[in-house]
C-alpha cells in the first residue's frame, strides 16, 4: 500500500507534515503491520526528507514490541507476528535491503524475557533509503516495518511510483493542497484512496471495498458490491 504525500503547503485546508508522520507509522505499525490495508511504502519529497525521517522515529520510538495481552493494553503495543515463517519473511526483506544499501534509522528492542523471547516478535524498523527494486518494495511485507523512500515532489513521479506495484488494495495521498491531492489520487490504480487520512476507518458504508491488479477479484459493500452477490435474471413474456 502506497502512501505518497506531496506535502505542499500552498492551500488550506492543510495537513501537516508532523500529520503525515504520526499517520505514516501509526498505520505501517497497525496490528503489527498485519493488515491487508496497511501502510507498505512511504513516498516523501526529497526536500523534506530529513525532516519527515527525524518525524517518523520519534513517533516510532514511542511504540514497544509486547504481549498485548499483558498489562494495559494500548495502540502504542506491537504484538507478534502470526507464524515463525511470517517473522522470517519480515527479516529476510530487511536484511535483504540493507544488504542493498538501505539505511536502518531505528530499530526497537523486543521481548527477552524467557516466557517470550522465543515468540514471534519482530522489533518496530525504520527503513531509509529504499528503491524500487528492493523486495520490501515490490511484495507485501506484513509486519512493523515502516519504509522510506523519496520522489522528486511532481505529480508524476509520485503516481508513477505508487502505480509500480503488483498490488492495488489501498493507497493514502497526504498533500497541504487537497485538489492537488485528489488530482494524484484518480491516477494511482487502487480500489480506495485516502486523502489526509486512513480511509478504512473514515470511508461511508456505502464505498466498496475492491482490489485492483494483483489485490483480489470482486468486490463487498455499497450498491456495487451488493450486485456482486446477486445474479441477473430475465423474464420474458410472450407477445
Amino acid at each position: 500500500t502506497p502512501l505518497p504525500p506531496p506535502l505542499s503547503r500552498r492551500t488550506p485546508p492543510r495537513i501537516s507534515q508532523r500529520k503525515s508522520a504520526e499517520d505514516a507509522v501509526k498505520y505501517s505499525l497497525f496490528n503489527a503491520g498485519q493488515v491487508c490495508c496497511s501502510i507498505e511504502r512511504i513516498y516523501v519529497e526529497e526536500k523534506v526528507k530529513e525532516e519527515f525521517e527525524e518525524m517518523v522515529v520519534e513517533y516510532a520510538k514511542g511504540y514497544i514490541v509486547a504481549n498485548g495481552l499483558e498489562g494495559e493494553l494500548n495502540g502504542s503495543v506491537v504484538g507478534p507476528l502470526v507464524s515463525s515463517s511470517q517473522k522470517s519473511i519480515v527479516k529476510e526483506q530487511v536484511e535483504s535491503a540493507l544488504k542493498d544499501g538501505a539505511k536502518m534509522l531505528y530499530q526497537s528492542e523486543v521481548p527477552t524475557d524467557s516466557a517470550q523471547c522465543n515468540g514471534n516478535f519482530y522489533p518496530v524498523t525504520v527503513l531509509s533509503n529504499l528503491s524500487q527494486d528492493m523486495q520490501v518494495m515490490k511484495d507485501e511485507t506484513f509486519g512493523p516495518v515502516i519504509a522510506l523512500a523519496t520522489f522528486d515532489g511532481t505529480d508524476e513521479q509520485a503516481i508513477k511510483l505508487s502505480n509500480d506495484t503488483a498490488y492495488g488494495l489501498a493507497a493514502y495521498v497526504y498533500s497541504g493542497d487537497v485538489k492537488r491531492a485528489e488530482r494524484v489520487a484518480r491516477r494511482i490504480k487502487a480500489g480506495q484512496v485516502g486523502i489526509n487520512c486512513y480511509s478504512i476507518f473514515e470511508a461511508s458504508a456505502s464505498c466498496p471495498w475492491v482490489g485492483h491488479k494483483m489485490s483480489g477479484y470482486g468486490h463487498h459493500s455499497g450498491e456495487d458490491g451488493y450486485k456482486m452477490f446477486s445474479v441477473p435474471k430475465s423474464l420474458v413474456v410472450s407477445k
